[in-house]
């Protein structure tokens, strides 16, 4: 018999089925489980510092959290990045986007309730906005994404209620939260203007960046928090989960939430976690919680989501496009 099939036997032959690739996890399930994961990130905070100093607590945060980023690289056969100009550069941004903003959050929630540091979180994407029209000449602002600003920045008056003198507040504990989310967006921006293009993946970048920071913790720590004299079990679980979760399994999580349904849809995690750590904050820590609390909070999301909001051209988007909704 001939192996050759004649026209009319082809189309009537099925063409094979290719394999399908395993399914991953619906990206809803895993947008929640990064909102827990970050959420919760201030309440183990709180619960290191119970057993160790803030630089411990950073340092063992990077540690945990590099490994687990090591072996995704390992187990994808990925490299650490090349360069000695390219690694001064990912210095700078491992202090401004790791090292600096979990010694801050760490040294802050020794004052302050995990509750208030988490709505200091959600005050980046204000901080960003505010830098970028300053930064980024590209990054043109709008009349709803400066409304966005100063409701924003409302909101974060409200939340420490200036009109009682910031009556019952750490004023240290709460300054370094927020000079802890300005770092963010400083380190972001660094980020674009200098490691944009690199060549590199994502998870190298990370890998090689979390590296750097743990080593920057590595030689502060002891200069300044020595060795811990004892090891309590409980904050060292808790810092154990908030650097193999919240630093290592998150970033894993947050760079598939973007390649799958973009950055717009994946930020929007921000907007969870001060929700998240409020929630367990009080549910679990007993922390008090006062009204402007939460009404400051809705305040400061409702303003950094004004931020995001980019005007669309009729170039970029054409008629009839999903893309046009608000």
């Amino acid at each position: 018999m001939s192996t050759t099939a004649t026209p009319r036997i082809q189309s009537r032959t099925p063409a094979p089925t290719p394999a399908r690739p395993r399914a991953r996890l619906d990206w809803r399930l895993r947008f929640g489980a990064l909102s827990l994961i970050w959420g919760f990130s201030f309440l183990l905070i709180k619960v290191g510092t119970g057993g160790y100093a803030p630089f411990q607590v950073t340092l063992g945060r990077l540690v945990f959290g590099t490994a687990v980023l090591l072996a995704a690289m390992a187990v994808k056969r990925e490299r650490l990045p090349r360069g000695a100009r390219l690694w001064g550069h990912m210095t700078v941004a491992a202090f401004f986007l790791n090292a600096l903003p979990f010694s801050l959050f760490a040294y802050s929630e020794l004052t302050i309730p995990s509750t208030l540091a988490g709505i200091c979180n959600a005050t980046s994407p204000l901080w960003g906005m505010a830098l970028s029209m300053v930064a980024l000449s590209e990054d043109r602002p709008t009349r709803v994404r400066v409304a966005g600003l100063g409701l924003g920045f409302l909101g974060v008056l409200t939340v420490l209620g200036a009109w009682q003198g910031f009556h019952g507040l750490d004023a240290t504990g709460t300054a370094m939260a927020l000079l802890a989310s300005l770092s963010y967006p400083v380190g972001w921006i660094y980020v674009r203007r200098m490691l944009a293009g690199t060549g590199n993946s994502h998870l190298s970048m990370t890998g090689g960046q979390l590296l750097i920071a743990t080593l920057q913790l590595a030689v502060v720590t002891p200069l300044f928090a020595g060795l811990p004299t004892h090891a309590p079990l409980v904050p060292l679980l808790a810092i154990a989960a908030l650097g193999a979760l919240g630093t290592g399994l998150a970033v894993l999580i947050q760079y598939g939430l973007v390649a799958e349904v973009g950055p717009t849809t994946a930020q929007m995690v921000t907007y969870f976690i001060p929700v998240i750590a409020t929630a367990a904050g009080v549910a679990i820590l007993g922390e008090s919680l006062r009204w402007t609390t939460p009404v400051g909070a809705v305040i400061v999301l409702a303003g950094a989501a004004l931020t995001q909001v980019r005007p669309k051209t009729r170039a970029e988007v054409p008629s009839g496009s999903p893309e046009q909704k608000s």
